[in-house]
């Protein structure tokens, strides 16, 4: 009798925290750029759904995952509206108008940086 070798699946959630846990301190990225590295360019809105879902999980630092054009879209899901912001000003991101300063500086490719 033949042993069936077990394959470990991940849902597309874990995959998407897998990756927000490799992004340093005082960098981010985008869900657009999470959901093309994964192969699946088109579903950056399932990424934000991914990430609304790791707000009980204080592991994964969602903070460190805004829009396209470094937007803050995701904090109203945090305690309160101003914990996104406060949490990346302490990693030393400047943040304006809810808006990432510098963004194209401080962007975390997951394309280009887990070659």
């Amino acid at each position: 009798m033949k042993k069936e070798k077990q394959v470990q699946s991940f849902s597309f959630f874990e995959d998407v925290w897998a990756i927000v846990l490799l992004v340093p301190k005082g960098r981010v990225t985008s869900y657009g750029a999470i959901a093309r590295y994964l192969g699946t360019g088109m579903s950056a809105r399932m990424v934000g759904w991914a990430m609304n879902a790791a707000h009980t999980n204080k592991k994964i630092p969602a903070h460190r995952v805004v829009n396209r054009n470094g937007l803050l879209t995701g904090k109203n899901h945090f305690e309160t509206p101003a914990t996104m912001k406060n949490r990346l000003e302490k990693e030393g991101i400047k943040v304006k108008k809810d808006q990432v300063q510098d963004f194209q500086k401080v962007f975390w490719d997951p394309a280009l940086e887990l070659l």
